[in-house]
């Protein structure tokens, strides 16, 4: 195991609508074991996957998915949370999400907050292998990397699709890792 520490560390997850989304509850609590501050943002579609209730749980924090709070009018500022985090971590990321991410539409708060972000961002792909494998994903994903996003490579393995092929979100520990060397 890597000695840098993740102690104290900032660290935005975004999530977004896939069925690896589970993962992210694995991935939140290895991060906050670690003694990571990890603050929650998820796509709309995310919250079919994964209850907010999960993740505010582990992460400690409440959990961020409209620009406002509807209750109460309060702002979710997504020029905030960019200049609070030390590293924006996207897993899952959808196929819908990079080629969003690559041509920068903003059109739900995590997005708006990787164009707000100024620390290190990187995504952990998932999805089917015919979509991971198509042109357009491989171009979005290079045109990311030429940006300075870190790509941390799905497994191959058996998807939801029933098929087998490269498209699995990477395991957990594997994305923490990963990580570590992000961190100045």
């Amino acid at each position: 195991m890597n000695e840098k520490t993740l102690k104290g560390r900032r660290i935005l997850l975004g999530i977004t609508g896939s069925i690896a989304a589970y993962k992210a509850a694995v991935l939140t609590r290895g991060l906050v074991k670690e003694g990571a501050d990890v603050q929650v943002v998820m796509t709309p579609l995310a919250k079919q996957f994964i209850t907010p209730l999960t993740m505010a749980t582990l992460s400690k924090h409440p959990i961020l998915v409209e620009f406002f709070d509807p209750e109460n009018g309060a702002w979710n500022s997504h020029v905030s949370l960019g200049e609070w985090a030390d590293l924006y971590l996207i897993a899952p990321a959808t196929a819908n999400t990079l080629a969003k991410m690559t041509y920068a539409i903003a059109d739900n708060l995590l997005l708006t907050s990787y164009l707000s972000a100024r620390c290190p961002v990187a995504v952990a792909p998932a999805m089917d292998l015919d979509m991971f494998a198509h042109p357009a994903t491989q171009e979005n994903l290079a045109r990311l990397r030429e940006r300075g996003v870190t790509i941390i490579e799905p497994d191959s393995g058996e998807l939801a699709s029933g098929l087998t092929g490269k498209g699995r979100m990477a395991e957990p520990e594997t994305i923490i890792e990963q990580i570590r060397p992000l961190f100045r």
